[in-house]
């Protein structure tokens, strides 16, 4: 078979993703020689024509998977050939298929099953007779055609037993036509309708799923948050689904694929095999296939709302080389105090009680005062979990009672940490100290370089995701890792500083490299140059090439190993520096002698203008840090719970996640607050992505409070006003004497988009129980 040689993925990725064939193809030789996607994004923009990483993983992504097709081509073309049926018209069909999913469907009826009603009735003989009803003759009488078949020995008693038979046959046959499944498939798609409703112990007991209840949307328009809802709580068996479509129609296009004939005696046998083919095998069938399409899309796009919120908090703007303490706050056990300089060693820790004892608070700013006289921190950072508020103003007391340093007080987000500081990591980094101690490590660190310390956890155990614990896990696993990958070595790492978990996310490293660099380090102290590298070993020529330029060596004597020049244009920018008659230091950081550069003598076949452009901008600012300049968010001193709340209250606040329905503010009151996709903004907004994302400073105002169910709605509209609404209210044994028992009722929980034929789009803007893991 020749049909390998033929294949040619360019030709199909070229027009489907509108980029030249020749930059596709120079993109795949370099992925294929074993080169990262940050080293060709950075380092070989003439050879690929300045494609991005977005657009080099989509090519790597859509490579392999034609290359999977095509293999698996290979393979039923084999196994169909060596049954004696592969005829010139499904080779062709097969050859030409473009999914997976079709080349199956081609596959299917020469795909060895199990048995069945109808391998068993073709077992009995009863092919021939399920041939004349597919052919639907102008003549014949199929009782009496069946009669030839009765057989006691084969279980064919009588001409009915006959006539099912067939009928199994032709059902069989119609539900493993590929155009047929093709069919029921795209109007499953199309224009099916998911219905859900409760289990029977459940219709009558709220829950976090109770807006499914009752519940229909069309597959068409659902969105992926809500489908992996009614999936878990199909899973914890508080719902039941199914999707439904149109029957009759359907059944109709399916009789007509096969030919059916009004005036043939065969037309009520084809026509029952067909209404059983359809309920019995396809429908069930193509639901199970609609399911999986519909859990892939939702996966994607909730995986890409992960991606968007991850790459946001990594590239948080750090507070930078400056001494630190980090507060995990703690109210039976104490708050943890880790001191930390500048360079993020740790120097001490300390404990204190913030409890109402009068004398336990006094000894608790007697230390607190202590240590920061002796280790003068630049900035607090405290944990905002249980008890961050209270420690928040217990330092900011302290701060204003008896020091005049100015010190920043900052709540940090703690997600992850605990999980850290249990890590293996986190006891060979602190062997000798508690759990709590680390974790106060890992606040402060957070507070210095964001992106250094995340990178120890798992990402997905950051939490800024939804339903991250329901999708494809190889799938999130692999997105969040090329997310974490891209922002390292956008940054850049500091060779004598990082971590193994940095170091292994520096292209080309990986994890057993980075281990051994951290032991070269340890035995011969601080690197002294980037070429150093290639002293470590098992650390080669390849790997120094792809890792080179995405590491920092601050204190080298060689002005570029401190940038993002690639050490195989060093020889080039001294010459620029030669041709303008100063000193390579000269040139490094000066614009105004950068700006004097005429790139065009330095062209060549390895070197064009878009290298040359990346190396005078980074000789402008080397090694500058592309994230933003910190600035810290200060929480309203009046407002500590969810009870200091009042409907129209204005507060400044932080995005901690984006999610495909609106995004989660943290106003300080340990309970992240929602605004709605409605209330994102005065404008339409169709993605919550375009116009919010987590580390954002926004200003909200309270339009709702649930304290039944510990949820608050926001808003960042700056038209309209927030309407009150008066709490209900209980008896009690006064007539006079009433109970709130809500500061507001619950946001009216309507969809962005009104559906037809009285498809619900109920959802619960304040569904963090089900949206935010």
């Amino acid at each position: 078979m020749n049909e390998k040689t033929q294949f040619d993925p360019i030709s199909i990725l070229s027009p489907e993703l509108t980029i030249p064939s020749s930059q596709i193809s120079s993109a795949i030789d370099l992925l294929q020689a074993g080169n990262t996607v940050p080293f060709i994004a950075r380092y070989r923009k003439e050879a690929t024509g300045g494609l991005d990483e977005e657009q080099l993983r989509t090519i790597q992504e859509r490579h392999t998977y034609l290359v999977e097709l095509q293999q698996r081509k290979e393979q039923v073309l084999t196994t169909i050939e060596g049954q004696g049926k592969l005829t010139k018209e499904l080779k062709q069909k097969i050859l030409t298929v473009s999914t997976k999913t079709d080349l199956e469907d081609l596959y299917l009826p020469y795909k060895p099953k199990r048995a069945t009603r109808a391998t068993k009735a073709r077992e009995r003989g009863l092919e021939p007779l399920a041939e004349r009803i597919l052919l639907q003759p102008h003549e014949g009488d199929p009782e009496k055609e069946a009669q030839t078949y009765i057989d006691i020995e084969k279980q064919i008693p009588d001409t009915q037993a006959a006539l099912q038979g067939a009928r199994d046959i032709v059902a069989e046959t119609i539900s493993e036509r590929a155009e047929v499944r093709s069919l029921i498939r795209d109007a499953f798609l199309k224009s099916g309708v998911l219905r859900v409703e409760a289990m029977p112990d459940y219709k009558d007991k709220p829950s976090k799923y109770q807006d499914y209840y009752d519940y229909r949307e069309h597959i068409a328009t659902i969105a992926s948050h809500r489908f992996l809802a009614v999936r878990r709580g199909e899973r914890e068996q508080v719902l039941r689904a199914r999707i439904e479509a149109d029957e009759q129609p359907l059944i109709d296009q399916i009789l007509s694929i096969m030919r059916y004939s009004e005036t043939s005696p065969f037309a009520s046998e084809l026509s029952t095999a067909c209404e059983y083919g359809y309920r019995r095998l396809l429908a069930p069938g193509v639901e199970t296939d609609v399911r999986v399409e519909l859990k892939m899309r939702s996966d994607h796009a909730a995986v890409e709302v992960f991606a968007k919120n991850l790459r946001a908090l990594l590239m948080a703007p750090p507070l930078g080389t400056k001494p630190v303490f980090g507060l995990d706050p703690g109210l039976r056990t104490g708050c943890k105090i880790a001191a930390i300089d500048a360079t993020g060693k740790f120097l001490e820790n300390q404990t204190i009680y913030l409890s109402k004892s009068e004398h336990e608070r006094n000894l608790a700013k007697e230390i607190l005062f202590q240590l920061i006289h002796k280790h003068r921190p630049s900035a607090i950072a405290i944990g905002n979990g249980t008890g961050g508020r209270e420690a928040e103003s217990f330092v900011r007391n302290l701060l204003q009672e008896q020091t005049d340093q100015d010190i920043s007080v900052v709540q940090i987000n703690e997600a992850g940490a605990s999980i850290y500081s249990a890590s293996g990591l986190a006891r060979q980094e602190y062997p000798d100290l508690d759990v709590t101690v680390r974790g106060a490590i890992s606040i402060g660190l957070r507070l210095q370089d964001p992106l250094a310390e995340l990178v120890k956890i798992e990402p997905k155990s950051i939490g800024v995701g939804q339903y991250q614990h329901d999708v494809h896990q190889p799938l999130l696993v692999r997105k969040l890792d090329e997310v974490v990958e891209s922002c390292v070595n956008q940054v850049g790492v500091e060779l004598n500083t990082a971590s193994a978990p940095l170091l292994s996310r520096v292209a080309g490293i990986g994890a057993s490299t980075a281990k051994k660099i951290i032991e070269y380090r340890n035995t011969h102290g601080a690197f002294l140059n980037r070429t150093q590298l290639l002293s470590v070993p098992g650390l080669g020529p390849r790997t120094f090439e792809q890792a080179a330029g995405f590491i920092r060596v601050r204190e080298s004597p060689h002005p570029l190993d401190r940038s993002a020049v690639h050490p195989e244009r060093y020889e080039l920018v001294e010459r620029i520096a030669g041709d303008l008659n100063i000193a390579l230091t000269q040139l490094v950081g000066d614009s105004d002698l950068v700006e004097r550069v005429d790139i065009r003598p330095y062209i060549s076949k390895e070197v064009g203008e878009p290298t040359l452009k990346d190396i005078l901008q980074e000789l402008k600012k080397p090694g500058r840090d592309p994230r933003a300049s910190y600035e810290p968010i200060q929480f309203r001193d009046d407002v500590h719970s969810i009870s200091d709340l009042e409907i129209g209250m204005e507060l400044r606040g932080v995005i901690t996640n984006v999610t495909n329905f609106g995004a989660f503010v943290d106003i300080g009151v340990h309970r992240d607050g929602l605004i709605h996709i409605s209330e994102l903004s005065d404008q339409f907004v169709n993605d919550p992505s375009q116009v919010a994302k987590v580390g954002d400073r926004v200003t909200v105002r309270v339009l709702e409070i649930d304290l039944d169910r510990d949820r608050i709605g926001l808003t960042t509209k700056k038209s309209g006003s927030v309407h009150f609404k008066k709490p209900k209210q209980t008896s009690t044994n006064s007539k006079d004497q009433k109970k709130p028992t809500k500061r507001s009722s619950k946001i009216n929980p309507t969809a962005t988009k009104t559906p037809k034929n009285d498809q619900k789009l109920t959802h619960n803007p304040f569904a963090k129980l089900i949206h935010k893991n």
